[in-house]
């Protein structure tokens, strides 16, 4: 009857579990048996703020007496960098290092390397690893940890001579350094050495499921391929997961194959489960593919009836896929949903909206959706204002996208050029004859460091297209150390006959 009983409870309390939601990365850390709010996890981890110190909370930890365990803070070092607050991770990492009672081991080395370069870049991991006592050095999981630095900065010749060099001292005992190449060679478009890697590592070891998942992508033009894949994984006893049957599914709808990409579809649902969330939206995306939007629907009131709540990328994810099968209405209520319950005003999502507007050629849509977002208090990005920059060329407004892309570079620390926009931008202004825009533009364009041959002789064409002579192009082409081509000497010598006009106030 007790035994009974505390099934009943049990089964209960995982009930109730349920219901709420899974465990916060704080109560998974719990180590107080009574419940207690206040454990070294949970201080930890309410660190929300990089330029908040863990050294401190830690400090303070011992201060109060209690003490400090490495399982601990290897558990939360863990947490931390699955929720990407890798510096926080690091610091306590640094801690550990200077304990005396606590012994590390390679993998917490190898661990504390990874956080070395997402922290402070590759530089600062490689001279971590120089400075390594030699017993650790010469481990797998340290020269792994290192192979992963390189292979994620896209260091092929890096790479491959750690890669040899740990070959040739006996470090490679497993899949892992071979699935690093992979990614590498997969990543670069260098598929042709796939083959290659694979041979190696059945040679001397085993492939695991990473190394089918990478593989199967690099099959991507290839079904018949990409089958043989999946058949050796099968006789090989390796399981397959969600990320298997997404890439297959990639595979045959590439190829047409519409009855195994079904088919693919059907296992990978059936091979999600709660803790592998992000497989949810895949699954959406490649519906999406189909135009199967009951399928999308589907998905989508299976994820409600699983999660607690729907985060932001969901959301975003399911507005993309309706959008995409011109279901506008229904996006458009998904968007409205989401700004009813989520309180981040992420301008991401209403991104999509505008996108959709602009694809529709629905520019007062986007224009009153705009002034929505500013009342609502969501504030625009980058992006947000270079999509209504689209809108205001569009209307032949060149005036007003300026001012939007204005804007969208104060959001910037660091431009990326985005050479759609600056065409775009250019091609009206040239058509309208608009010096003083043309002239503006080159402005913002040289504050966010990006001045090239290519954008004066836009501005130039400008010239030529108003009938006007622009000045001192030359010296202003040499201050901003922009090279002559033979379209520049071609339009400076055919607006040099030109006349000067109205000297803009712009030029310096």
């Amino acid at each position: 009857m007790q035994s009974a009983r505390r099934l009943r409870e049990a089964l209960g309390a995982a009930v109730r579990r349920l219901a709420h939601g899974a465990a916060s990365p704080a109560r998974l850390l719990s180590s107080d048996p009574a419940g207690g709010s206040d454990t070294l996890g949970r201080r930890l981890l309410r660190l929300i703020y990089p330029k908040r110190s863990a050294v401190v909370v830690l400090r303070r930890w011992t201060e109060e007496g209690k003490p400090i365990q490495k399982y601990q803070l290897n558990r939360v070092v863990r947490e931390l960098r699955k929720h990407k607050r890798y510096k926080h991770a690091l610091e306590i990492c640094e801690w550990m290092t200077i304990q005396e009672g606590f012994k590390l081991l390679p993998g917490d080395y190898a661990v504390h390397l990874d956080l070395v370069a997402k922290v402070r870049g590759l530089a600062s991991a490689e001279k971590f690893f120089e400075d390594l006592p030699g017993r650790i050095k010469g481990q797998q999981s340290t020269c792994t940890a290192l192979l992963h630095t390189f292979v994620q900065s896209g260091l092929s010749s890096k790479a491959e001579s750690l890669f040899k060099e740990m070959s040739d001292h006996g470090l490679i005992s497993c899949a892992v350094p071979y699935n690093h190449m992979l990614h590498l060679y997969i990543s670069s478009g260098e598929l042709e050495k796939v083959p290659v890697v694979i041979r190696e590592l059945k040679k001397n070891t085993s492939p695991d499921l990473f190394t089918f998942n990478l593989w199967l992508s690099a099959c991507a033009g290839d079904p018949e391929g990409a089958g043989k894949v999946f058949e050796e994984m099968r006789q090989r006893g390796i399981s397959p997961d969600w990320v298997t049957f997404s890439t297959l599914a990639k595979t045959y709808t590439a190829g047409g194959l519409l009855q195994k990409v079904r088919w693919a579809l059907g296992e990978m649902e059936e091979n999600i489960s709660r803790k592998d969330r992000a497989g949810y939206c895949s699954l959406i995306t490649l519906h999406a593919a189909l135009s199967d939007k009951t399928a999308i629907c589907r998905v989508w009131e299976k994820m409600r009836s699983t999660f607690r709540k729907m985060s932001d990328a969901e959301y975003a994810c399911m507005i993309s896929s309706l959008v995409k099968l011109a279901s506008d209405e229904e996006a458009e209520r998904m968007y409205e949903e989401w700004e009813s319950v989520s309180g981040t005003g992420d301008p991401k999502i209403p991104n999509k909206i505008l996108e959709s507007f602009i694809k529709k050629g629905s520019m007062e849509k986007a224009k009153i959706f705009l002034q929505r977002l500013l009342k609502k208090g969501i504030k625009p990005s980058y992006s947000t204002w270079c999509i209504m920059a689209y809108v205001y060329l569009g209307e032949e407004r060149a005036d007003r996208a300026l001012e939007c892309l204005k804007r969208a570079l104060s959001k910037l620390k660091k431009w990326d050029p985005d050479e759609g926009i600056v065409k775009a931008v250019f091609d009206r202004l040239e058509l309208l004859g608009d010096v003083e825009g043309a002239e503006e533009f080159l402005v913002m364009l040289r504050n966010v460091g990006y001045v090239t041959t290519g954008v004066y002789n836009s501005v130039l064409r400008t010239y030529a297209r108003a009938g006007r002579m622009p000045l001192v192009v030359l010296e202003r082409m040499e201050k901003d150390g922009v090279q002559l081509d033979e379209e520049t000497r071609y339009l400076i010598k055919a607006t040099s006959r030109l006349c000067v006009g109205k000297v803009s106030a712009l030029i310096s």
